[in-house]
């Protein structure tokens, strides 16, 4: 079993990079460590890799993902994208969308161009590899979460127009945000899929080919998403009875609410778990997120239920300004969003911060900003 651990440096990239091909033939199982990280060494067998999940709630798992289903994802990605290409690597590589970026260019036959992450994500830098990148010519493309493309939009979008796809996954992107990056000629495709799934795939709410979804619910009532296919994860390590709930007669059961619209996209709307009741309706944080990031003066919103004497829970946003010198007044927010939403999904606070706590690969950390509205308001 080789362990890497991964500071952000190229150099544990390249020894990950290593570990990885020789897995893929059959070489001994990688286990890519983050900071704070830390497995028992058991071994799990040649030809697979261990990969850590942080799981927004139920605690930290270790999923066990073979050759194949890594294969079947990237083969499958490139199939959809339109050919193998070359890859520029900006998320940790810890992570599954990082793992996929290096095996995705070994199936092509090239390495990946690497930014260095010990001092965390430098759009400068990104550009400068963005330019090497496209002047070795073919197909080029790169993998992102939100903030960062924010960041890059932010300061210079030209860095990612060359690109034949741009991956935006880790976190729900805004649809404003989208907008913004095709209206400056990105190429960006949303990605859904996890750590249990080796990484998105589903791409703009349709699924890679191989992979089935299964939706329990309607077009107007949410249900819980369930994925099949090759690129399933064989389940978590040391752990049957986990493995055994999750994962049935070849389905995986994950913990987001979605559904499909008149043309049968998939539409994600969160995590079951994050579902807020108040006044005895349910409302998605999601679809309420999507609604306040669509307004102007909004960059990113986190919507959580706080605890209320009357209404159970009180839907609650944090959204975070475009512009901070010129934040939104969370009155007009409020009053724009009620024209949008159903009564029980408008906020019945809104509050403007300057950031929000992130998690993992950039998701926003709903439980933290939980906390700290309840701790503001003790």
């Amino acid at each position: 079993m080789r362990v890497i651990h991964c500071d952000g440096s190229p150099e544990a990239v390249w020894e990950l990079d290593a570990a990885l091909q020789a897995m893929l033939t059959g070489g001994d199982a990688v286990v890519p460590l983050g900071s704070g990280q830390a497995i028992q060494p058991r071994n799990p067998g040649p030809g697979q890799a261990v990969l850590g999940t942080s799981g927004s709630t139920g605690g930290h798992k270790w999923v066990q993902l073979r050759a194949a289903a890594l294969r079947a994802s990237a083969e499958a990605t490139h199939t959809r994208l339109g050919g193998p290409g070359r890859w520029l690597l900006a998320l940790p590589t810890e992570h599954v969308a990082g793992v996929q970026v290096l095996v995705r260019a070994a199936l092509a036959g090239n390495r990946p161009a690497v930014l260095d992450l010990r001092g965390g994500f430098d759009p400068t830098s990104f550009g400068l590899a963005a330019h090497r990148l496209r002047s070795a010519g073919g197909r080029c493309y790169t993998a992102l979460v939100p903030i960062q493309l924010i960041r890059l939009l932010d300061t210079d979008p030209d860095r990612l127009a060359g690109f034949d796809a741009v991956l935006v996954g880790g976190a729900a992107a805004p649809t404003e945000l989208l907008r913004r990056a095709r209206a400056a000629g990105v190429r960006v495709v949303t990605t859904y899929g996890m750590t249990e799934t080796a990484g998105g795939c589903v791409y703009d709410g349709w699924p890679l080919d191989g992979v089935e979804v299964r939706v329990n619910g309607t077009e107007t009532d949410p249900g819980s998403i369930e994925l099949a296919g090759p690129m399933l994860a064989t389940g978590y390590l040391d752990a049957p009875e986990q493995t055994a709930v999750a994962f049935q007669d070849g389905w995986f059961q994950t913990s987001d609410l979605g559904r499909r619209d008149g043309q049968g996209r998939l539409q994600v709307l969160g995590r079951a778990d994050d579902v807020i009741v108040t006044g005895g309706l349910n409302v998605a944080p999601a679809e309420v997120e999507a609604v306040l990031a669509g307004l102007p003066g909004v960059a990113a919103a986190c919507v959580v239920g706080l605890p209320d004497p009357d209404w159970g829970e009180r839907v609650t946003a944090v959204v975070i300004a475009t512009d901070p010198g010129r934040p939104p007044e969370p009155g007009a927010l409020r009053a724009a969003a009620g024209r949008l939403l159903t009564g029980a999904q408008v906020p019945k606070e809104i509050v403007v911060l300057g950031a929000l706590p992130l998690r993992g690969v950039g998701k926003p950390d709903r439980r933290a900003v939980r906390t700290m509205l309840v701790a503001r308001d003790r």
